[in-house]
């Protein structure tokens, strides 16, 4: 059975002030990207590694992706393009934040 709906923590500032460490995401494998979107990826030179990225544009092999934060990324300027496993569809966790 194919599982098209995954949870995801995140782990890293590479997002922030999108997501932040501690958020939980939904995902959705094999669901059509597009520019803009955040998605999870492995990463090409060390696949055991999820990363969550946002898509820029697609390039040949794949898509080049980017983290919101570049002084905290490691994203396509380090390990070139990758394919999305999945894209990110709700972040649940935490609740909606608030300005202060």
């Amino acid at each position: 059975m194919l599982v098209r709906w995954r949870r995801v923590a995140v782990h890293g500032r590479s997002m922030a002030p999108t997501l932040l460490p501690g958020d939980l995401l939904l995902v959705r494998a094999g669901a059509r990207v597009r520019p803009g979107d955040v998605v999870v990826v492995r990463r090409p030179d060390r696949p055991q590694l999820l990363l969550v990225k946002r898509a820029v544009r697609p390039v040949d092999g794949g898509w080049w992706l980017e983290g919101d934060n570049p002084a905290a990324s490691e994203d396509s300027r380090v390990f070139g393009p990758a394919r999305p496993l999945a894209r990110v569809v709700w972040r649940y966790w935490p609740p909606l934040r608030r300005a202060s």
